[in-house]
């Protein structure tokens, strides 16, 4: 279950419902999808295969559908972040950098973790830890970032609008400093 840190007053939100009004209160959509649909094989796994990765999206097809209906998505897949991935750091590094899109940011978690920095409305920075079923939509130009917790594993999946997937646009803030 997703918990939320505001940075400038260290308070914690906790419970899907607080979580919940929390965010819709920043424009932030906020779902939870049942992790233990998954197959026990791909519930904590983060290395996954291809047809794995397939595997979760025909899982969770009725969530998705439903969500892309509801908000206009038309392309999803799955990524997954490890140990093995290629370049893990840089891309990293590409991740935490607070940035915008023109489009929402989208993310079912699947296995891992990781947090959603953003910046809110009325209430600066707060970071969303994120979890198995854990569903996030960060909404366009809404200044964010997206950060591994420390075990440096996640599996998501994205939806997007544009076929082509989201494109980052550096936000610099002389406001923003990372905790």
């Amino acid at each position: 279950m997703a918990t939320i840190v505001i940075r400038d007053t260290e308070e914690i939100i906790k419970g899907q419902e607080k979580v919940q009004a929390f965010l819709e209160s920043q424009e932030v959509l906020y779902e939870h999808w049942d992790p233990t649909k998954l197959p026990a094989q791909l519930q904590d796994n983060c290395h996954i295969t291809d047809d794995e990765k397939a595997q979760i999206l025909t899982t969770y097809d009725e969530d998705i559908r439903s969500l892309a209906e509801r908000r206009g998505y038309k392309n999803w897949d799955v990524i997954a972040l490890n140990e093995n991935t290629p370049d893990l750091d840089s891309l990293l590094k590409k991740f935490e950098q607070v940035h915008t899109h023109t489009e929402d940011e989208v993310r079912a978690i699947t296995a891992g973790s990781g947090s959603f920095v953003i910046k809110g409305a009325d209430v600066g920075y707060f970071d969303v830890q994120l979890e198995p079923g854990d569903v996030i939509s960060v909404p366009v130009d809404t200044p964010h970032f997206f950060t591994l917790s420390s075990e440096r594993q996640v599996v998501a999946v994205r939806l997007f609008i544009d076929p082509e997937g989201w494109v980052a646009h550096k936000f610099n803030d002389p406001a923003f400093t990372s905790n």
